[in-house]
């Protein structure tokens, strides 16, 4: 909120979220982070031992949930280890939860699912900066991947019983070059076109904010292409 100007100190932001409810501060390589100053704003009377009581009272209470205070032979998590990173259960869970959030805007026609027996001998072509390009798939704050578990839609297409073709059009997310003909040939050529667009962290992040929510660079260009 200081950086935002919203307040003009680190005690004015102490006590404008402790009113609005936030108990919760990241403040990751600050040594003198805004809730520091808890104490100053008590002390003051900005705030109350009441108020700092109850914002206090829901974190200890998940703690004691997630059962940090038990002892560790009591805890199921003290069993687990690194063998079960990137375990096939581990896998399974995360490829389960991804299919149960995907967000389906329109379906004419029923197109969707793409069905390996309806594929079988078909031409597919999956075309976009997104289609093979392991290192935009991940979005901001996410973990370094293994190469060997990512699955771009180029990898998982291809496992389909079909003649799969590949045309990125353009380098990166930004799309300021971009090759018509490279998507026009695969997209022509082809039966089922998937389109993989987007923005991705080069585009916007934490702190790096667009004025629009337009695709970015030639990317509706080759959206438009495809369809044409």
């Amino acid at each position: 909120m200081l950086g935002h100007h919203y307040t003009h100190s680190f005690l004015e932001t102490a006590v404008a979220s402790l009113n609005a409810g936030c108990n919760l501060e990241l403040s990751y390589g600050m040594r003198n982070n805004v809730f520091t100053h808890i104490p100053k704003a008590l002390a003051t009377g900005n705030i109350t031992l009441q108020m700092l009581q109850d914002r206090l009272r829901p974190l200890f209470y998940t703690r004691m949930r997630l059962g940090e205070f038990d002892p560790p032979a009591m805890n199921p998590y003290s069993g687990l280890d690194l063998s079960v990173v990137q375990s096939p259960e581990h896998r399974n869970l995360s490829l389960e939860a991804a299919v149960k959030s995907f967000v389906l805007l329109k379906n004419v026609k029923g197109t969707l699912p793409l069905r390996a027996q309806d594929l079988l001998g078909k031409r597919l072509a999956v075309v976009g900066p997104f289609a093979d390009n392991p290192r935009v798939l991940f979005g901001d704050y996410a973990p370094v991947p293994e190469p060997q578990y990512i699955y771009t839609p180029r990898r998982g297409l291809e496992m389909l019983p079909a003649n799969v073709t590949f045309a990125a059009g353009c380098h990166d997310p930004r799309c300021h070059w971009y090759s018509r003909a490279e998507v026009v040939g695969a997209a022509g050529a082809a039966d089922v076109v998937v389109v993989c667009l987007g923005t991705g962290i080069d585009v916007e992040t934490e702190a790096k904010d667009r004025r629009d929510l337009s695709l970015p660079g030639h990317q509706l260009d080759l959206l438009q292409d495809v369809v044409q």
